[in-house]
């Protein structure tokens, strides 16, 4: 019944896609991305797949953490081990967790250690924007960016001498609470924000097992997270800007396993950045920045078990050279320097990594644009890599687009797997990718609609074989997907409609890749009534397997949201989500529970 749900929504989905009833002109407006160039570009420029987020989006879905932003994302498949606050694994493409590249206003983040990123720590109540870039993009960023880059824009300062404020509380099942408020605005030639953020629950027991055997215990793992975000900026009167900001989340999560019952964490990145204009032609950009992740994780009876503190030092130099009003050139510098304090002993405690790069933005004959890139990076851990990318689209009449790209990727072996003690292989060299993608776009006013086909090969996957268990380049990996997305208005109702369809193949031992589901489909419908907002999401995913052996199965699911606003006022409003309206019952981990029916009303404040 469920593999018919899921088939059957495309057919549901497409029947609000009726030429003719939809004069909205809005969605014809082209937006800017920063991510997939390392410079402001339009979309309609790029062959590059590009999903973004605004702060309105954020507030529009109701959305409280930034794995429930992300899930159902065209290309993305989120996976978590529980409730609020734990384990979240982002597989782009079908690429591995750790083959995402994040980063908070162009700092690098995420664990030295495990190589993935905490996105359930980062608040999302201190999130202006989020630009999700599918496809290899080493050549511009270097090590870890094979599926993908996320870049999360923090809140930005206000375009008005009076002071914006936001104000915003609520509360739901499972115990959960939330409050946060926000102040921006600008003061002359400057610009200033500042937020503040609470989040907690009593969530959910995280596992299914109903033992203390082994330290699970059956009971709930709560999770609070206390966020905080500043950022300020002046501009000269020559055109130069400086700015700094501040994004920090600690709190802390509850989960049960054999070794430690709860983790008390801090997620904090730094940056600050400067940029002027040398001549007419020529803008350049320094940034420098750190961001830790941190965590000390103690056991049932309260004891200290582990710590595992990292921290990554960034360093970049962007230089952006109008060559002619058709060609853009972009040349750049990065250095990084990881770093990793822990109980656990490491062979090696801190390595660098260097690269270099150069991108030439093109437009030909009025209607064809280019983007070829070319980087080289030093790494201590395993030596150097070239990189290159290449794309090209072309524009039509009546809305039409054709576009095509190639790209390799690489991403350097962890701290874990090099140094780990008993498992970590010093020797390993680094994963390596090719990517081959093609694809059509329409924009007709009252539809967009885009379709892309790619083909990914990995090699020197990094597995665990052998007995005792070590880290081994053995491994090669075949995904070949197809993306689909097509929105538009009907009668008043948005409509967005997205499909994923992948085969993640081990090539080695042909089997699945764990964790994958293959098939994806996400709907989402909204409207407003004069002092009303109201909206609908739906999630249907395959079945998947949790292990390499393919010997565990987790079932298809379909999940269906509800959300509502009204607005008393212009600056007061009332929100209230029912999330899993269905009560269904599921797992994207093996034993580990998702949230049943659930509810959260929040009241909100703007002036």
């Amino acid at each position: 019944m469920q593999k018919k749900l899921i088939m059957a929504l495309p057919l549901a989905g497409m029947s609000a896609f009726v030429p003719g009833f939809a004069d909205d002109q809005a969605a014809n407006l082209a937006e800017t991305v920063v991510t997939a160039t390392r410079s402001e570009r339009n979309q309609t420029e790029l062959a590059t797949a590009t999903t973004i987020y605004t702060r309105q989006d954020i507030e529009r879905l109701q959305v409280r953490t930034l794995p429930e932003l992300l899930k159902g994302s065209t290309g993305i498949d989120m996976v978590q081990s529980g409730g609020y606050g734990k384990d979240t694994n982002v597989f782009m493409r079908g690429t591995n967790s750790d083959h995402v590249l994040v980063l908070v206003d162009g700092i690098k983040v995420g664990s030295v250690t495990t190589g993935t990123t905490p996105f359930q720590f980062i608040p999302v109540d201190q999130i202006e924007r989020v630009e999700i870039i599918r496809g290899p993009q080493s050549s511009l960023y270097g090590s870890e960016a094979i599926g993908g880059v996320i870049q999360i824009f923090t809140r930005k300062g206000g375009n008005s001498e009076r002071p914006n404020i936001a104000l915003e509380a609520g509360g739901g099942s499972y115990d959960s609470y939330k409050g946060s408020a926000a102040i921006n605005g600008k003061w002359g030639q400057a610009w200033y924000s500042l937020g503040a953020s609470q989040f907690g629950s009593q969530g959910i027991n995280a596992q299914s097992r109903t033992t203390i055997a082994n330290g699970f215990n059956p009971d709930r793992d709560g999770y609070n997270n206390t966020g905080l975000n500043a950022k300020a900026g002046y501009r000269f009167a020559n055109g130069a800007e400086v700015e700094a900001f501040l994004l920090r989340a600690e709190g802390e999560t509850e989960i049960d396993n054999s070794t430690s019952s709860t983790t008390l964490f801090v997620n904090q990145t730094l940056g600050a950045s400067a940029s002027a204009d040398i001549n007419d032609v020529w803008r350049s950009t320094l940034r420098v920045g750190q961001s830790v992740d941190d965590a000390d994780q103690f056991r049932h009876s309260g004891a200290f078990a582990s710590n595992f503190d990292t921290t990554r030092w960034n360093a970049s130099w962007l230089n952006q050279l109008n060559l002619h009003k058709d060609q853009q050139l972009t040349l750049g510098a990065d250095y990084r320097l990881d770093e990793v304090q822990s109980t656990t002993r490491y062979a090696e405690n801190s390595r660098y990594d260097v690269g270099g790069f150069i991108e030439l933005h093109s437009r030909w004959f009025e209607r064809h644009f280019t983007n070829a890139s070319l980087r080289w990076d030093e790494n201590q851990a395993f030596g150097s890599s070239l990189t290159g990318n290449f794309g090209w689209r072309f524009n039509w009449d009546h809305g039409l687009s054709a576009f095509a790209s190639f790209g390799n990727g690489f991403k350097a072996p962890t701290f874990n797997q090099l140094y780990f003690p008993g498992f970590g292989n010093p020797n390993l060299q680094a994963e390596q990718s090719t990517n081959f993608e093609g694809g059509f776009a329409g924009n007709h006013g009252w539809m967009q609609w885009e379709i892309r086909a790619y083909h990914s090969n990995i090699d020197n996957l990094i597995v665990f074989s052998g007995r005792p268990l070590t880290a081994q380049n053995i491994g090669k990996a075949q995904i070949d997907g197809i993306e689909a997305e097509i929105s538009g208005d009907l009668l008043g109702w948005h409509n967005k409609l997205s499909m994923n369809l992948l085969t993640p193949k081990d090539r080695a031992n042909n089997l699945r890749l764990p964790r994958r589901a293959t098939q994806t489909l996400s709907y989402d419908i909204s409207r407003s009534f004069a002092a009303f907002d109201v909206g609908a999401a739906v999630l249907a995913q395959g079945e998947r397997f949790d292990n390499t052996a393919n010997t565990v199965r987790l079932g298809a699911f379909m999940t269906i949201d509800l959300r509502a606003a009204y607005h008393v006022d212009k600056n007061w409003m009332l929100s209230a989500k029912l999330n899993n309206m269905l009560d269904q019952q599921y797992q994207t981990v093996n034993t580990y529970n998702n949230f049943g029916r659930n509810f959260f009303f929040s009241i909100h404040y703007n002036y």
